[in-house]
């Protein structure tokens, strides 16, 4: 068997995951430990990223021709890849809070909604909170507004009707 029919599964794999990708993180994992790997990758697949180490060449093969592609500078060294399709700051989150524990762990570089970032980039998309929080703040802040009105209403019929019965 020639050798490119064996490296096609594998870009064909890494193309499945990317497909329909919403953010893509490369990280430099030198220095993890078996522990903290396997922790990395447990918080990874519970958020539903899936995060695997490709040869650099085939991750470099699948991002061509996607927008994923000016990921090929960033692929140098040791590279683990984190793909999310559901929440687009979910790997950047994770990873930035794994690192704060783990400082061999080093953001190389993201595409989040096909837009290329730094690590510096990726820093800053690591501190968006995930979109059940904004969500939820978003309902928060619209159902504030009408409990401080449905408050005062109810204050002033209480003092209304309080003045009306003592008289």
């Amino acid at each position: 068997m020639a050798k490119v029919e064996l490296k096609k599964p594998i870009v064909d794999e890494i193309s499945a995951h990317i497909k329909d990708a919403q953010s893509v993180v490369l990280v430099d994992y030198r220095g993890l430990t078996v522990e903290q790997d396997t922790r990395l990758r447990k918080n990874m697949r519970e958020a539903g990223v899936v995060y695997k180490v490709y040869k650099n060449t085939f991750m470099n093969f699948a991002f061509k021709g996607t927008q994923f592609e000016g990921l090929a500078e960033y692929l140098e060294g040791p590279t683990a890849v984190a793909i999310a399709t559901e929440d687009a700051t979910a790997p950047a989150r994770i990873l930035s809070e794994f690192a704060k524990t783990a400082d061999k762990l080093e953001i190389k570089a993201g595409v989040v909604e096909g837009t290329v970032y730094d690590a510096k980039g990726m820093e800053t998309i690591a501190s968006i909170p995930s979109r059940e929080v904004l969500i939820s703040r978003l309902l928060g802040s619209l159902q504030s507004p009408v409990t401080n009105f449905a408050r005062v209403i109810n204050q002033i019929a209480e003092k209304n009707g309080g003045s009306s019965d003592a008289a």
